[in-house]
Order: structure tokens, then C-alpha cells, then sequence
């Protein structure tokens, strides 16, 4: 498969590309289900929610990080992880936009 020719899609388009990305695999969706229902969550906890090594679920957690879904605080050797609120809501009104756009009558 060849390489996306990037510069002939639109800011807005790349950025909710990469917000797909960052939602396109179940673990990642479990933790944000997860983190929608607390406060804030220290990295280890989530192990016992969420059936995953500390390591990859570390990984998926960057992701999120990457993705501006999810704010992340280190305190010695803990690592806690809340929503972006901020971003949160950002990522929802693309998203609604985005649907919003759908009119029936197709073909």
C-alpha cells in the first residue's frame, strides 16, 4: 500500500483521521469508557479493569495521551489519567459535525 499523500486532504480532515486512529481499537475505547467514570485514575489500577499488561496498557494510554483525549500527572512513581475535558468536547462537536452532515436520499 503506498504512502497517504497527506497535503491533499484538509487540516480538519488529517486531525479527525488521527482522532479515528486513536479511538480504532477496543482496549483504547475501554479506558476512556473507564476514565469517564472517575475522577482520576492511577495507570495501575486500571490493570485490574482493564485485562492488559502494565506495559501495553501503557502504550494504549500514550496513545490517548497523543491524541489529546486523555491529560496524564506523575506523582513519584504513579502515573494518573483523567479525561481532557477541554479537548473532550472539542472531539465531540467534530465528531457531531461530521454526522451532522448526513442527509437522507442517498442515491
Amino acid at each position: 500500500m503506498g504512502v497517504t499523500k497527506t497535503e491533499a486532504y484538509t487540516a480538519p480532515q488529517l486531525e479527525l483521521a488521527d482522532l479515528c486512529k486513536a479511538l480504532a481499537h477496543p482496549a483504547r475505547v475501554a479506558i476512556l469508557e473507564h476514565l469517564l467514570t472517575q475522577d482520576c485514575c492511577i495507570c495501575q489500577d486500571l490493570t485490574d479493569v482493564i485485562d492488559l499488561s502494565q506495559p501495553t496498557l501503557s502504550r494504549h494510554l500514550q496513545v490517548l495521551r497523543d491524541a489529546g483525549l486523555i491529560l496524564g500527572t506523575t506523582e513519584g512513581t504513579s502515573r494518573s489519567y483523567c479525561i481532557h475535558p477541554a479537548h473532550w468536547r472539542r472531539v465531540q462537536g467534530m465528531l457531531n459535525g461530521f454526522f451532522d452532515r448526513f442527509q437522507d436520499g442517498c442515491c
